[in-house]
């Protein structure tokens, strides 16, 4: 997969010649390497085949923001072209079935017009500025091109009446409008409370520039996908539910894509259907995941599934394949599917024949390969690549060979000298194998016992995987061992391994933990006498359940995390799961008695703990994290809470994700005394 640099050949005339100066010496990453990352994302392949339209998303650390523009490359690999440089962020690349046009969403203009949200922009391929087509008050989500490209399918956002109070029927004052609310699900994070406000699909006709609202309802309508001939749009929604907001199951339909036409519901099933559907080439089936009924929605494992146009259950292609599925489009003579499977720290592209049956693995090893997009006649598809030791970038891949064709990162690569991750194997006390991936710093000696960081993912529908992760490169370079372990709850190993955890939370998932840090320290890598630990998300609410149960950590990190569940209710956006998973709390005290246990063993925890969260996360409130900082001040434990203003779940303000790490680092150190790396590191 990677490259030869060009420099190595200069090495090897040098060698000969002895004339040339020797290749500079690689060196440890530094915090100040964040902001020179690049994301790759969102490959998608042209018509005919001969470019790759892509984000780049960098960093601006003088201004602290963060920039998304479109990139093409090549398919020969010989050209990378820049196709926008606003300060803007711009998403969501695709490419007009006739090859002339590539639309795209961003949020241009004075404060007044970015209010409004995304809008859908178009560049003409013989060159020019991009032009605004979209003047949506409540923006556009999504787009999809017509197979004759002259409309665009789009998922478009109610207009809140808040944006413009002097306008609010009855409200005559330029302050806010009061929020009222009456819906069961009513905050989302980012989204911020729900008032009644729901995604749509509409038709914007290219020649008139006009848009037509398709549907209504209270529900959201998402995932439009055209049929071949251009009639009907495919999509998935909760309108078929009495009360949608009381469900996660959503289920495909069709509509006609003219005004006036009345959605069609396709599929009727307990288990829910989720991603973009995708029409066969000649419209008779429909292709879609089928994902688990309410109650087990927050472990699904998508299943590949077609649909018969008119409506039926749907046949799952892929039934002995217990592995999640995602991104699935047909080939273009209609005979298979091609997709991308999870898979044990790995991510590759299978194919199936569309009858069903065995899956081919297209790409294999340790790495993750996703996001396939196929163009052209050649049946080569674009995906997105990565490895531990190499960042996302675009591929392609053709008869099972991955060829390089975006080049973001080289530089930064090439400059870098990388830790050594590799894989590890534990067994809890109940005899589970558990896997996961241990990275020690460049150059750490064998034998030589290291202050070792149990780092610990979300969720907890995820994984640990082979691709490049900059904070465990952060905190090996600070001379640590990063052990990163898939516990029960994580996704890649199956149905059962993940649903293990159903309304037993931090039991398993703590037994495998604690595990992997015995086997740690069994086979000489981890110092018992130096472990420290941290997460964010279910990752932060692990760390508290860990820290509960067990002593031995001397430090620990537990960002946007929750311990006294029961007081949860109500206050974050999972109103569904508590009550199809946890029951209603009066009727339940028990068992969310027992899930708090972290809040309630609060006297038994000794290890100094940092806190933190976003102040405007919806996901998990900063209520969960001030609480048990308040029991850890009640007691006199060593802690610190750390807000940052103005963020949701994810931490977006560059200032502030460094800031993170830095803390992290700070708080780890104060406690484990690692290598004197860790203030080199932190620069």
């Amino acid at each position: 997969m990677r490259r030869i640099p060009v420099l190595a050949l200069f090495v090897v005339v040098a060698g000969v010649l002895g004339s040339l100066p020797a290749a500079a010496a690689k060196r440890p990453i530094t915090l100040d390497d964040l902001a020179r990352l690049r994301e790759v994302e969102d490959p998608q392949r042209s018509p005919d085949g001969a470019w790759v339209a892509y984000t780049v998303t960098s960093i601006d650390a003088e201004k602290d923001t963060s920039d998304s523009d479109i990139w093409m490359a090549r398919w020969d690999g010989t050209a990378e072209i820049r196709v926008t440089s606003s300060a803007d962020d711009e998403s969501d690349p695709r490419w007009s079935p006739d090859g002339k046009y590539l639309a795209f969403l961003a949020s241009r203009g004075d404060e007044e017009t970015k209010k409004k949200g995304d809008q859908v922009w178009l560049l003409h391929r013989a060159g020019g500025e991009a032009v605004q087509l979209t003047d949506v008050p409540g923006g556009v989500e999504d787009l999809v091109w017509s197979p004759d490209s002259s409309r665009l399918a789009l998922v478009v956002n109610d207009f809140d009446p808040a944006e413009e109070p002097e306008k609010m029927a009855g409200w005559k004052r330029k302050t806010e409008p009061p929020i009222v609310l009456d819906r069961y699900h009513f905050k989302q994070d980012r989204d911020g409370y729900l008032k009644g406000l729901y995604s749509r699909l509409a038709i914007f006709e290219l020649a008139s520039k006009s848009l037509t609202v398709l549907t209504s309802g209270a529900a959201d309508d998402s995932g439009p996908a055209w049929s071949p001939d251009g009639k009907t749009l495919a999509f998935l929604s909760k309108r078929g539910h009495a009360e949608p907001d009381r469900t996660e199951n959503e289920d495909l339909f069709s509509i006609e894509a003219r005004s006036g036409a009345v959605p069609v519901q396709l599929t009727k099933t307990k288990e829910g259907e989720a991603g973009r559907p995708a029409w066969s080439p000649d419209g008779s089936r429909i292709a879609v995941l089928v994902d688990d009924e309410d109650k087990f929605y927050a472990y699904d494992l998508a299943k590949l599934a077609v649909v018969p146009a008119a409506g039926g259950a749907p046949t799952i292609l892929t039934p002995a394949l217990d592995r999640a599925v995602a991104n699935p489009s047909w080939t273009a003579d209609g005979q298979a599917l091609v997709f991308s499977v999870e898979d044990d720290r790995a991510r590759w592209i299978g194919r199936v024949s569309a009858g069903g049956g065995t899956v081919e693995a297209l790409t294999t090893g340790r790495r993750v390969v996703s996001d396939p997009s196929p163009g052209g006649v050649d049946g080569g598809v674009a995906v997105l690549a990565s490895t531990p030791g190499e960042p996302a970038e675009i591929y392609a891949l053709e008869s099972g060979v991955l060829r390089s064709l975006s080049h973001q990162n080289d530089k930064l690569r090439d400059e870098l000298e990388l830790a050594t991750v590799s894989d590890f194997t534990s067994k809890s006390k109940d005899g589970t194998l558990v896997h996961g991936l241990l990275t020690r710093p460049a150059g750490a000696v064998e034998g030589v016992k290291l202050p070792t960081l149990l780092y610990i993912h979300g969720g907890p529908n995820g994984q640990d995987e082979y691709s490049f992760n900059f904070d465990r490169e952060l905190f090996a370079a600070a001379g640590y061992a990063v052990l990163e372990i898939n516990y029960r709850g994580s996704s890649g190993r199956g149905a059962a391994f993940q649903k293990a955890i159903f309304a037993d939370w931090g039991n398993k998932e703590v037994q495998d933990l604690l595990g992997a840090v015995d086997e740690a320290v069994k086979s000489g890598v981890a110092d018992p006498d130096r472990l420290g630990l941290g997460g964010w998300s279910y990752g932060g609410i692990l760390t508290n359940y860990t820290i509960a149960t067990d002593t031995r950590f001397k430090a620990a990190v537990s960002g946007a995390s929750s311990s006294l569940q029961m007081s949860l209710y109500g206050v974050d956006q999972y109103i569904v799961q508590w009550e199809q998973e946890l029951g209603l709390p009066w009727k339940n005290k028990d068992l969310w008695t027992r899930v708090s246990y972290p809040f309630f063993r609060a006297d038994k925890i000794r290890t100094p703990t940092l806190f933190l969260c976003g102040t405007k996360d919806f996901n998990v409130p900063l209520v969960g994290v001030e609480q048990m900082y308040q029991a850890f001040r009640s007691l006199r434990l060593d802690t610190q809470l750390v807000f940052y203003p103005g963020q949701f779940h994810g931490l977006t303000v560059p200032s502030y994700q460094r800031d993170r790490l830095e803390r992290y680092l700070a708080w780890w150190g104060k406690y484990l005394a690692p290598a004197a790396a860790t203030g080199a590191a932190a620069k």
